[in-house]
């Protein structure tokens, strides 16, 4: 990771008429509008870019103070669209605009978490860092950290488009891929993950673990920063969700909540179970040791599996069992992750009724 030299503790204006201005980002939007409107016509708020000109490269922070982004010795000045977000970013921040149309009181919050940000991956960092802060972990600390981490690897970026389109195709709850940046705590989780898997596979555990930590009692999702999860996740609802360290999740998955991905006992070593392409874990289930489940698998709802399950077959129960039979499997013809289909050929595994 890139060092990035310390933020400068004063404010980013030197004259004191001049350190007034950017109070209107932490004022109320009354006030806000009185001194800048938005709009023309008071009725329907447009969201200009000059607007935001004055604060283009600065970040929102503390109080009624603002600091510039902080400076990284290899930070590129303009990143390039595919190590950016590209089109991703350029995406949400329409669907910011267009919430903004709908709920202007949202404002100042659609400004300060996309609107006033050059990338994606500045956009994230700033987020998470507000988020997983207390007051002995100040945001702007966390902010330099991730923004290092971000921009250091474009990998991560990547991740978190595959991670966004994946919520937002599976999801039917998610209304748009803003919607999904700001508020679904499964998403945050796996890009704080992301940010610590970095760090622990840099040698740094102790801020790995540290960030392990607080996601846990933030998001209720406690994922061990040496697990290896591909792209293309969903953590559906997400609370409750447990995944060891030695646990690997290939990409293209779909968890939901409750599930723990855990290991048998205190033995040390690999012990965690192994998760293929385009599985579908069901919510409560317990997958536990170094087990492997298939590419394609599906594991229903309140299941306990502690031995391997074959690729694109089903497995259900406590312990769990295949859907047609250890010998002969009934084989799945789409892959499950995409499709969320929980329920396929549950006749074939139980005549009950309700």
């Amino acid at each position: 990771m890139s060092a990035c030299f310390p933020r400068s503790r004063e404010p980013i204006f030197s004259d004191p008429k001049q350190r007034k201005m950017p109070t209107s980002l932490h004022s109320s939007r009354t006030d806000t509008a009185q001194k800048n409107p938005l709009s023309r016509d008071p009725s329907r708020p447009q969201i200009d870019d000059h607007v935001y000109d004055y604060a283009k490269f600065c970040r929102p922070s503390f109080s009624d103070l603002v600091y510039c982004v902080p400076i990284c010795e290899n930070r590129p000045k303009t990143l390039n669209h595919d190590e950016d977000g590209g089109d991703m970013w350029l995406r949400l921040k329409d669907e910011a605009r267009s919430d903004i149309e709908q709920e202007p009181i949202l404002s100042n919050f659609y400004f300060s978490s996309i609107l006033s940000h050059d990338s994606l991956g500045i956009a994230l960092a700033n987020h998470l860092s507000i988020k997983l802060s207390n007051s002995s972990l100040p945001s702007g600390t966390l902010y330099d950290l991730f923004l290092g981490v971000v921009t250091g690897d474009p990998e991560i970026i990547k991740a978190v488009q595959d991670d966004l389109r994946a919520v937002k195709e599976r999801d039917p709850a998610c209304i748009s891929y803003v919607h999904c940046f700001l508020n679904f705590k499964g998403f945050l989780a796996c890009q704080a993950y992301r940010i610590a898997h970095k760090l622990w596979s840099q040698g740094r555990k102790i801020l790995a673990i540290l960030i392990q930590n607080r996601a846990s009692e933030v998001f209720t999702v406690d994922i061990h920063p040496g697990a290896r999860i591909g792209r293309g996740i969903l953590l559906d609802h997400a609370t409750g969700v447990v995944i060891g360290e030695t646990a690997v999740i290939g990409d293209n998955v779909s968890i939901l909540h409750n599930v723990t991905l855990g290991g048998t006992g205190k033995a040390c070593g690999d012990r965690h179970p192994k998760i293929g392409d385009g599985v579908l874990i069901g919510a409560g289930t317990c997958v536990l040791g170094n087990v492997r489940i298939g590419d394609g698998a599906k594991i229903g709802a309140g299941s306990v599996v502690l031995k391997p399950v074959p690729p694109r077959t089903t497995a259900v129960g406590n312990p769990a069992r295949l859907v047609g039979g250890k010998e002969n499997p009934i084989r799945l013809d789409k892959i499950p992750s995409l499709t969320m289909d929980h329920t396929s050929h549950i006749s074939e595994w139980s005549d009950y009724v309700i």
